[in-house]
């Protein structure tokens, strides 16, 4: 009799593997554009918010000195009652937010 004892690896072949680093490729090539049109939306909305923002504390600004602040926002992002962090940056291209001289709103 003769008896064969079969060695049996462990491990995984190059063909598993393979399959592996195919998969993980295409999910990755799925998830990546869906994550970098996500941010770009999320920056569009806080952009939207921070305008809003600096539109009321325009208003409210105008209602207590009688004037408008200036065209550049300096001296209402200098009072900390009205941003104690100072006027936040455009998410989008990080400029700074203007004020239109004759509608009194942000550009």
């Amino acid at each position: 009799m003769n008896h064969r004892t079969t060695i049996r690896k462990r491990g995984f072949s190059l063909l598993e593997l393979l399959a592996v680093i195919t998969i993980l490729a295409v999910i990755a090539a799925v998830v990546i554009p869906r994550i970098t049109a996500s941010k770009k939306t999320a920056q569009q909305e806080v952009n939207k918010q921070n305008i809003a923002e600096i539109n009321a504390a325009v208003e409210r600004w105008y209602f207590e000195k009688g004037s408008y602040p200036k065209s550049n926002l300096s001296d209402i992002g200098t009072d900390v009652n009205y941003f104690p962090e100072g006027i936040p940056r455009n998410p989008v291209d990080n400029t700074r937010y203007r004020l239109d001289s004759t509608t009194h709103r942000v550009k």
